[in-house]
């Protein structure tokens, strides 16, 4: 699998967590992170109280596995920074050598989906620890709170390809400086951006102009 040619610098890092909206709606991406348009919804509140749960920071200890909380991540190939919510090390023994082996954990307040915009951010995840700590990360691992239980995840090259190029293409949508047209779709349904973002003006009869115009005639 070819590795991403651009190393970027400290300036041009974004946040880890964007990868997952620019997945999950390009619009809504561009909206938070160029707008700096940000409301919060039920099931945000839900996923930001799991989160908070878990990226307060610490570890805990144990015979043959770590954990630690909130782990700090970055990038420099794929430009991004953020936090792990969860990294298991365990103990690796050969001969008289003892190692550490970094899991990543991600908590995620739904159940799996059909597409693979968790698994790419859970992917650049290991892509910031392999960076950092120069280990190769084979798999990780998703916990699903509507269901209670981890989903396996394997970053084989299928799966890394995918994360380089989510990442350059956040890295374009953030670049232009431009939000995407809204597009209304089933997702928006749970959107907390859907007020903002007013997908539904693109569906309604007639122009955008048109409809400026019945208002303001109205008035």
């Amino acid at each position: 699998m070819n590795r991403p040619e651009r190393v970027y610098k400290d300036s041009e890092l974004l946040p880890l967590s964007a990868i997952q909206h620019l997945l999950f709606c390009e619009r809504q991406c561009a909206l938070i992170h160029i707008e700096q348009i940000w409301s919060e919804n039920y099931f945000t509140a839900q996923g930001r109280n799991l989160h908070e749960r878990v990226d307060k920071g610490g570890e805990r200890s144990g015979k043959d596995v770590r954990t630690e909380y909130g782990v700090f991540l970055r990038s420099y190939q794929l430009g991004l920074i953020g936090k792990a919510d969860v990294v298991e090390f365990y103990r690796i023994r050969c001969d008289t050598k003892t190692s550490w082996f970094p899991h990543p954990v991600e908590y995620k307040r739904g159940k799996p989906k059909d597409n693979d915009c968790d698994r790419i951010q859970l992917c650049a995840q290991a892509f910031c620890l392999e960076e950092q700590l120069g280990v190769n990360i084979t798999s990780g691992a998703i916990f699903y709170g509507k269901i209670r239980r981890r989903e396996k995840v394997i970053f084989d090259d299928l799966l890394r390809e995918k994360t380089i190029k989510a990442a350059e293409r956040l890295h374009s949508l953030i670049s232009s400086g431009i939000t995407p047209a809204p597009t209304l779709t089933a997702q928006c349904r749970t959107c907390s951006l859907r007020e903002s973002c007013m997908p539904k003006l693109v569906h309604q009869k007639g122009s955008v102009e048109n409809y400026i115009n019945k208002t303001l005639d109205a008035t």
